[in-house]
């Protein structure tokens, strides 16, 4: 199977991440090319929203609403890439049209650097089709392991300030080479299909810097029955954990100091939660590349994810600077004790406008009019 490298814009500029300082000072040239590197797979997400029930055998249920974009890793990429951090993203996509989608997207749309991507002629671009309802979501998914491994593809990696990794069945080599070059190492996880949740897997976190798993996923690990003694055990294998509770916001330790932040979650009107932990990641990721404490990198990686629930589409419905500066301002002078809590916001959003961010349509393409 032949693959075909395709032309790729150079990688973009350096941008630091907000800080409370009047601006960065110039980056040495020895500085990483990138903030965030990713290794994943790029599925098609088509998104169905506002359905009554599912669909039974043998009957048709019309849904609300439609939308499609790069699903997957991606849901990540864009995340960052919005909230204007370098990303680049290793990834096979195949030479069809879903292919072309994802990669115009997040490339040309989102600004994603994708110089460590591969396309494959014969190799279809992985599927899902997501249906969003009552305040969850049900998933179908179909798609072949990627030609090659990202090992292959990022040998070597490129220089980095992190990297976001998806703990698989084994250590990837290009994961270990990253951080010996000096990268921070931030890990969720999935969910286990076997059933077994083995304990074994912990000690394979000892690597990483950052664990952040959702509730489910860190019970079950843990035999623990909160998310909160959940945290606190994972907290002995890694220096910071961070749980997600969905809707109900975050618990974050730092096993370093000792600190813990329980942050609630913000009210919201849920659309579709696809993508949400992935938006969440990415907070939390910008947070700590700024040198955020705790309970602030908590607090803006909660307030992403809110955002993004307010619509459908994993990695469209990430917020931007516009969007995060356009929800402080509306609920900056309620008097709610809670969201004073959210006050930072005024020290770290960025002086410029930023611009207004694409969501997910009902359509992959809309031809070009003449």
């Amino acid at each position: 199977m032949a693959d075909t490298p395709p032309p790729v814009p150079p990688p973009q500029p350096p941008v630091a991440p907000p800080t409370r300082s009047s601006g960065p000072a110039p980056a040495p040239a020895s500085s990483p090319v990138f903030d965030v590197l990713l290794s994943g797979t790029v599925f098609l997400d088509i998104i169905f929203t506002g359905l009554p029930r599912p669909p039974a055998p043998g009957t048709e249920v019309w849904a609300e609403g439609l939308g499609s974009c790069p699903g997957g890793i991606a849901n990540l990429a864009v995340a960052l890439s919005r909230l204007e951090l370098r990303t680049a993203l290793s990834a096979a996509f195949g030479e069809d049209a879903y292919g072309d989608f994802c990669w115009e997207v997040l490339a040309e749309q989102e600004g994603v650097d994708l110089s460590y991507c591969r396309r494959f002629y014969g190799w279809h671009s992985p599927v899902t089709v997501s249906m969003a309802m009552d305040r969850d979501r049900s998933m179908v998914t179909h798609g072949h392991r990627p030609p090659v491994s990202a090992d292959e593809m990022l040998d070597p990696p490129p220089r980095t300030r992190a990297c976001f990794v998806h703990v698989g069945a084994e250590d990837e080599r290009w994961v270990i080479r990253a951080k010996e070059q000096g990268a921070l190492l931030f890990a969720d996880i999935g969910w286990d299909r076997t059933g077994l949740w083995a304990p074994e897997l912990l000690r394979r976190l000892e690597r990483y810097d950052v664990f952040l798993p959702n509730d489910a996923e860190a019970q079950r690990y843990t035999r623990c029955d909160t998310p909160e003694r959940a945290a606190a055990a994972l907290a002995e294998h890694v220096p910071v954990v961070v749980v997600t509770r969905g809707g109900g916001g975050a618990v974050a330790v730092d096993s370093a100091t000792g600190e813990v932040a329980d942050v609630p979650g913000l009210n919201v009107a849920p659309l579709d939660s696809t993508g949400a932990g992935d938006v969440f990641g990415a907070g939390f990721v910008l947070g700590t590349l700024a040198g955020w404490p705790l309970v602030e990198r908590v607090r803006f990686a909660n307030l992403c994810a809110a955002l993004s629930v307010q619509h459908f589409g994993g990695s469209l419905s990430a917020p931007g600077w516009v969007d995060i500066a356009t929800w402080w301002r509306t609920v900056s002078r309620r008097a709610d004790e809670e969201l004073k809590g959210y006050a930072f916001l005024e020290d770290v959003l960025p002086n410029h406008a930023g611009v207004e961010v694409r969501r997910a349509s009902a359509t992959i393409r809309l031809r070009a009019t003449r």
